[in-house]
């Protein structure tokens, strides 16, 4: 089933206003996009990730430009908060227990890559995939009057589809940008956008976003 087309450029500027909409970055962070980290020992071609690392940046300059709220999502784990579902999920799948080492806190991995948070922007650190579970994100959100998210980051199939779920069951209006998030497969990539775009986001691309924030 192919996935739904994005939404027209001309009918996005009113859409996503600067003044009610949130720019969301997740986990642009070393072990899950630097050659030098965790994904880099796993056989993934990670130069896939270059072009919409790219478009992010270009993302988060317009965003800054226009005043907006951003948001900086990443992951932190530590041996004490991984949840026992994790644990058993990873030890019945015969994975062994260092594979949970992922975005340690207080390492490089669980850094921001080529990215960075700036002072009045919002962080989160979440132990697992959607940036609303166990955070105040929504509060933090709702105190600034937002209503819309611009999602972006990676990867697509795991904590930016967790997050567009939740984020749409929490009444926000959810905007994909679908060039500017990705995942290690291509397939994972397309099933992700299919399924969101089909039950709880519309799509766009960062031409169309840049465009409607210029």
């Amino acid at each position: 089933m192919p996935v739904d087309p994005a939404i027209a450029p001309d009918l996005l500027p009113p859409m996503i206003a600067p003044a009610t909409t949130a720019l969301v970055v997740i986990d642009v962070q070393v072990d899950f996009v630097a050659k030098q980290g965790a994904a880099g020992g796993w056989g993934i071609d990670l130069d896939r990730l270059e072009p919409p690392l790219q478009r992010i940046e270009q993302l988060i300059a317009a965003a800054r430009a226009k005043d907006m709220t951003l948001v900086f999502a990443r992951v932190v784990t530590r041996d004490s908060t991984d949840s026992r579902a994790l644990k058993l999920l990873h030890a019945r799948k015969g994975r062994p227990p260092q594979a949970l080492a992922i975005c340690r806190a207080d390492t490089p991995g669980a850094d921001y890559y080529r990215i960075a948070p700036q002072k009045g922007d919002i962080e989160v650190e979440k132990r697992l995939y959607s940036c609303f579970n166990g955070t105040d994100l929504d509060a933090r959100l709702r105190a600034r009057g937002v209503e819309t998210l611009v999602i972006t980051g990676f990867t697509t199939d795991c904590c930016i589809d967790c997050t567009a779920r939740d984020a749409f069951h929490l009444n926000y209006n959810v905007f994909l940008v679908s060039d500017a998030c990705d995942a290690y497969e291509q397939d994972l990539h397309d099933g992700a956008l299919n399924g969101l775009s089909k039950n709880c986001a519309l799509l766009t691309d960062s031409a169309a976003v840049l465009a409607a924030w210029s």
